[in-house]
């Protein structure tokens, strides 16, 4: 799908292009057509009066060319009318042979800026353009946009400085053309040639890079959702594959009781009874509690839980928290140690949510300590708020686990660790009680060195 999206882009700019190619061929062409119109009416133009051929007319027989008596001998058999373009004809031939440039340096300025505008007119190019007539004798431009910038033959130049504002997309074309040479050229420059032209195609290239980008918007987009929902459908297999063995251990484990109430050895035996009876009780209750858990995860997404708010010590809860938990982590051979250093510890908030978030928090520090954990709990008073951290000195976690340990159903990869149980809705439990408080939670971590996490109550 992203190859041929691509590809499509790819076809797009290639038709664009194709069609800039093509409107500057057709540019071109009109230009190249415009030149050679203007070159005929300045040729057609110096034929109806030349200075230069008055010089000529005049010049001594010494010169070597033919006088006026010679001249006009040729034409005596001719009619008025003919003769006098035939005359001029021949005048104007032989004065281009051997003084080309006398026409050249006799353009009229007026004139030539005149033929070029309606030219370019009449071949619908309305783009702005500098033009300049070029000099093979003096081997350098004499004439640009309508001034005498040199000073050549009779004409001065002019004291307004001109230049040429650019010197690509040149056109030229050769004036008054001999069998000899040509004494100079009339050339053509479009500055802002190249933006002219892409911006006929402008609103097509826009439109392509917007619709092609939104295409590739949403490609990316799908391609994120897929993976997002494939990594969710991972996690909600093990979700349920943990769940499955949290509830098989207590079912198996009220099965076999109940089969041994109704032994004949144990059946007779109030004791007995009343053991058998005491362990199906604590395991239904442990499968409650499962249960109350996902149930409470599901009114959390909903928004569908009212807090209970009340006046709270913090340190109480704490204590009572460490209280709970130290049989647990003393099993395993390690302490938790208190630091309660707040001076305010009285909160408004719900108390059943709030001493679960201890309790998660010390759970995960713990069950995420390969042995003897160390879990250290803080509290102080910063920026009007109650800060209370938990560290660890445990396995800690990456930089790429700590973007999803608030994800439902997300589990920390354990490594060697085969004893960690959850269902992954220990911390995205923590985080919505955490902003139902108005709250915040923020996690340090180094892997392999332990963890730190720091949640933060506003002071009312």
């Amino acid at each position: 799908m992203g190859s041929a999206v691509l590809g499509i882009a790819f076809l797009q700019f290639f038709w664009i292009k194709w069609s800039v190619d093509l409107d500057e061929k057709n540019f071109d062409d009109k230009v190249s057509s415009a030149l050679l119109r203007v070159k005929d009416r300045i040729q057609e133009k110096s034929e109806t009066y030349d200075p230069a051929v008055s010089d000529f007319l005049n010049k001594p027989k010494e010169s070597g060319l033919m006088d006026r008596t010679e001249i006009l001998s040729r034409v005596i058999p001719s009619k008025e009318k003919w003769a006098v373009q035939r005359l001029k004809w021949e005048l104007n031939s032989m004065n281009r042979m051997f003084d080309p440039q006398a026409l050249l340096e006799n353009i009229d300025l007026q004139s030539l800026d005149t033929i070029i505008r309606q030219e370019l007119s009449d071949q619908g190019i309305r783009a702005n353009y500098d033009y300049g007539v070029y000099d093979n004798e003096i081997e350098d431009y004499f004439i640009i946009n309508g001034h005498f910038v040199a000073q050549i033959g009779n004409r001065e130049a002019s004291t307004t400085e001109v230049k040429l504002g650019g010197t690509k997309n040149e056109y030229q074309v050769s004036l008054f053309n001999t069998e000899i040479n040509s004494p100079g050229y009339l050339r053509l420059f479009f500055p802002n040639k190249t933006s002219m032209l892409w911006s006929s195609v402008l609103p097509y290239l826009l439109s392509s890079i917007l619709f092609t980008s939104l295409i590739l918007l949403c490609f990316g987009y799908v391609v994120y959702i897929i993976f997002k929902q494939k990594k969710i459908s991972l996690m909600k297999n093990d979700f349920i594959n943990n769940m499955t063995h949290e509830f098989k251990t207590p079912i198996a484990t009220i099965s076999l009781a109940a089969d041994s109430i109704t032994s004949p050895k144990v059946i007779d035996s109030d004791e007995k009874i009343r053991r058998f009876a005491g362990i199906i009780k604590q395991e239904n209750k442990r499968m409650l509690n499962q249960v109350e858990r996902v149930l409470q995860m599901a009114l959390i997404d909903k928004k569908d839980f009212q807090l209970k708010l009340g006046t709270l010590d913090m340190h109480s809860i704490i204590e009572q928290a460490v209280s709970n938990m130290n049989l647990t982590v003393q099993k395993r051979g390690g302490h938790i140690k208190m630091n309660l250093q707040a001076q305010k510890s009285i909160l408004e908030g719900d108390s059943t949510h709030i001493s679960n978030v201890i309790h998660n928090l010390m759970d995960n520090a713990n069950k995420y300590s390969p042995e003897r954990p160390e879990i250290e709990i803080i509290t102080r008073n910063a920026n009007n708020y109650l800060e209370i951290v938990v560290t660890d000195k445990g396995i800690g976690m990456t930089k790429e686990a700590l973007k999803h340990i608030f994800d439902k159903f997300y589990r920390v990869t354990t490594g060697n660790l085969h004893d960690v149980k959850g269902f992954g809705l220990g911390l995205s439990y923590v985080k919505a009680i955490m902003d139902a408080h108005e709250g915040n939670i923020d996690v340090q971590s180094e892997f392999g060195k332990g963890s730190s996490f720091i949640i933060k109550f506003p002071m009312k």
